[in-house]
């Protein structure tokens, strides 16, 4: 799967992402996702330097920190995701406006009526907004 048409998670990855989104509740959570051709094999929790239920900024220093360690690896920014406490697992104009990585997916947590949390990821390329499949895979593959 390549990156510009969704990505490929693992249970294990998605898991990890779970709990960065659950422990940070009420605050949106973040961070970013390292892999090859939309495979992600690594999640990179950045601190939220805002601290808010509504809005992300990722924190420069970790934002850095990140990206070298996702260079040194070899591999590529495949994705970024982000929480919205209070929903909806959709885009908002602020994600839009500042959306500033083509090529990523950008992955949105939210929670369920049930109490669960969902994610949805998307493509903002160019301004337009699509959903991109994300596939998942056996943790042990």
């Amino acid at each position: 799967m390549s990156e510009s048409s969704g990505l490929l998670l693992t249970e294990a990855i998605l898991a990890e992402m779970r709990e960065h989104v659950e422990r940070l509740c009420p605050e949106e959570a973040c961070g970013l996702l390292g892999g090859l051709e939309g495979r992600v094999s690594v999640v990179i929790p950045v601190s939220n330097e805002l601290h808010s239920p509504l809005r992300f900024r990722m924190d420069p220093r970790e934002m850095l920190a990140a990206f070298k360690r996702i260079e040194q690896t070899g591999e590529e920014l495949v994705g970024i995701y982000h929480s919205h406490p209070k929903g909806p697992a959709v885009p908002s104009p602020t994600d839009q406006a500042e959306f500033a990585y083509p090529g990523t997916i950008y992955l949105i947590w939210s929670p369920t009526s049930q109490g669960d949390w969902q994610v949805r990821g998307f493509s903002l390329d160019g301004g337009i907004i699509q959903e991109a499949p994300l596939a998942i895979m056996d943790s042990n593959l």
